[in-house]
């Protein structure tokens, strides 16, 4: 065994799969930068007085933060999410609204690894800042939808809810902690436990012990202000608009404090129920001015890398590519010939590799052929001596046909590139 391993709950994503991440954020920025966001690249750890404003109740502030003293005796964190990072952001450099920003990278929370949930996860997500539009929220929920479907998926159900003003929620909040402490006895230890701290953490029980209490619970829609009633009525209606289907459920509220108004999750239709959420947001009207800057609204999500790309695996879609090389350059004659081949090919954007430490020809071959190139590119003496290469298919032939052509040199590099469009 190595001396030295991965810390626990982390991994090392190696190619292939190291492509296919890079591939979706590449669709991702593609579906968002159509939409005018621009990207934020936030740093990973924050004063953590920035990242207490998720809560004093949440599990993110009081088990899993990431959290030390610097070097210069500052309280630091890494950072445990995104958007608080990106709202302080908003704050320090007061960007023109509204503005819109994209984001992805790694966050890092001390919890038990699960399926899909590492502690040290990724994310991609957008934020707005400066707009109180419900037609805002839709649009937001919108270009999430818009991402799944590109990467093919067919099985993710957007759930919807809204937690209504300030003063709704903190109305609603006693109702629950009322509800809940009366039939206290009755609930999970568990969710006794999250009763002191948080009554609406209560509701994402999914323990069997805790089913019928929870689906009894008072629901939010019976508190909210005709501000909150009206906002959620309209955010609807623009996505019945945007004809992207959602299921209204009550009983959603997400984890952090700062949400407001519209709340929302994906969760996918081919995972496990009790690890099945890919992605969600919210709005978040209150947050800068809790970080020092002006009352500004904000609404936005983050989408976990992981857990979407276990939905792509289940649903058969957006599978890692081989990243196989489409030339391999065969040397026997020193060496030097395939150093200049490959770097032509490259500069010509062809994608080639080669053999190294002068093996055998048989050798060579064979790395060739583990290679998964379409050519290989084959210099001997005899045709260094002519000015010659041999161009020899090896994917797509029939049997052990390899059907291969002498060309010279200097026409190595076009004749490659015309193959390869064939």
């Amino acid at each position: 065994m190595p001396a030295f391993q991965t810390s626990p709950g982390t991994r090392d994503i190696l190619a292939p799969e190291s492509a296919r991440w890079r591939r979706l954020v590449s669709v991702f920025a593609d579906v968002v930068e159509g939409a005018g966001f621009g990207q934020i690249i936030p740093p990973m750890f924050e004063d953590l007085g920035v990242f207490l404003r998720l809560g004093e109740a949440t599990e993110v502030v009081t088990k899993e933060m990431y959290d030390f003293e610097d070097k210069g005796g500052r309280r630091i964190a890494l950072r445990p999410e995104m958007t608080a990072g990106v709202v302080r952001a908003f704050v320090q450099h007061r960007p023109v609204t509204p503005w819109k920003a994209w984001y992805a990278g790694p966050n890092f929370r001390y919890e038990k690894a699960q399926q899909g949930r590492y502690r040290q996860f990724d994310q991609v997500g957008v934020e707005v800042l400066g707009v109180d539009d419900p037609h805002l929220d839709a649009e937001v929920i919108a270009l999430a939808w818009a991402f799944y479907a590109r990467l093919g998926l067919t099985r993710v159900t957007l759930l919807v809810n809204s937690l209504g003003e300030p003063d709704d929620r903190a109305r609603y909040v006693d109702a629950l902690r009322a509800y809940f402490t009366e039939r206290a006895a009755d609930l999970s230890p568990e969710s006794r436990q999250t009763l002191e701290r948080n009554p609406l953490r209560v509701l994402d029980s999914k323990r069997e012990q805790d089913r019928v209490i929870v689906g009894g619970a008072p629901t939010i829609a019976s508190f909210y202000s005709s501000a909150a009633s009206e906002h959620f009525t309209r955010v609807l209606a623009a996505l019945d608009r945007l004809s992207v289907p959602y299921e209204v459920r009550p009983s959603l509220v997400r984890g952090l404090d700062y949400y407001r108004k519209t709340t929302f999750e994906f969760v996918g239709g081919a995972l496990d129920s009790s690890q099945n959420a890919v992605g969600g947001g919210g709005r978040y009207d209150g947050l800068a001015e809790d970080l020092g800057g002006p009352a500004t609204p904000g609404v936005g999500f983050a989408l976990g890398v992981d857990r979407t790309l276990l939905e792509c695996d289940a649903e058969g879609v957006f599978a890692a590519e081989d990243g196989a090389v489409s030339v391999f350059v065969v040397d026997v004659s020193g060496g030097l010939e395939a150093l200049s081949l490959v770097a032509d090919l490259r500069a010509a954007g062809v994608s080639a590799d080669r053999a190294y430490e002068q093996r055998s020809m048989k050798s060579q071959m064979k790395a060739a052929d583990r290679s998964g190139a379409r050519f290989a590119l084959i210099v001997g003496e005899d045709e260094l001596r002519a000015g010659t290469v041999v161009v020899r298919q090896l994917v797509g032939r029939i049997g052990d046909d390899r059907t291969q052509s002498v060309v010279p040199r200097s026409e190595v590099v076009p004749t490659i590139k015309r193959a390869l469009q064939s």
